[in-house]
């Protein structure tokens, strides 16, 4: 059953085909996901409230339904460690075409990048994609599938599925992923689609950085039924 605010942001973003990220954040965080701290706002001074809210370091994104790949035009600033470079950035992004606001949040890492996805098969309904995530994603191509709801269990086998596992299990030295905060994300992730089936075309969340034992979903783009 859609919480009444996820449904509200659904409705109103029919007109654009797709949900802005501050939208598709507030949707995570009510799942119970894990996203940044983050802030819509709409001026610079307001930008620079909600920054001291969070604390520097912060990245802004510019927030447009025109815009769908920020990335691709410049839409975003990261490490912002003051409210000088701050107003700089809102100065740049308000420059961008269909800008309504900009979008601030806490910078977060991690020491690995994955992608978690989500397509509606027309025949099998929800399917669930992991995967080495980041720019690396389109050149790896490291991914595992499988049909939506996972089950702890689908999870591990996803893990132990791609090719880059032992990234996630401590290459050489490094810390492990917690894959019990891995487990907890792809299982409420895949709930959170099923909830979504008669809306959406497709989830991406990338990147997910994980860290120790933090996985945060840093990037978040749900496109709609057309």
């Amino acid at each position: 059953m859609l919480k009444r605010k996820t449904h509200a942001s659904l409705e109103a973003s029919k007109a654009y085909g797709w949900v802005l990220e501050p939208d598709a954040k507030a949707m995570l965080k009510e799942k119970g996901l894990p996203v940044p701290r983050f802030a819509r706002a709409g001026s610079r001074e307001e930008a620079r409230a909600r920054a001291h809210e969070i604390g520097y370091p912060v990245a802004a994104k510019v927030v447009s339904p025109l815009i769908v790949h920020k990335s691709d035009v410049g839409g975003v600033a990261v490490n912002i460690r003051s409210d000088g470079q701050l107003d700089e950035a809102f100065s740049r992004l308000s420059s961008l075409k269909g800008f309504e606001g900009v979008l601030v949040e806490e910078m977060v890492s991690g020491s690995v990048e994955l992608i978690v996805g989500a397509t509606v098969d027309f025949q099998f309904g929800p399917v669930i994609l992991l995967g080495l995530g980041g720019t690396s994603v389109e050149i790896y191509k490291d991914t595992a599938l499988r049909l939506a709801p996972l089950t702890p269990k689908d999870v591990l086998s996803m893990v132990r599925e791609l090719k880059a596992h032992p990234l996630l299990e401590g290459y050489r030295g490094a810390e492990p992923i917690d894959m019990a905060e891995l487990t907890n994300l792809l299982v409420l992730f895949s709930q959170f689609v099923m909830e979504l089936e008669g809306w959406i075309e497709s989830i991406d969340l990338n990147p997910v950085l994980c860290k120790g034992s933090r996985c945060t979903i840093a990037d978040a783009r749900i496109m709609l039924v057309k």
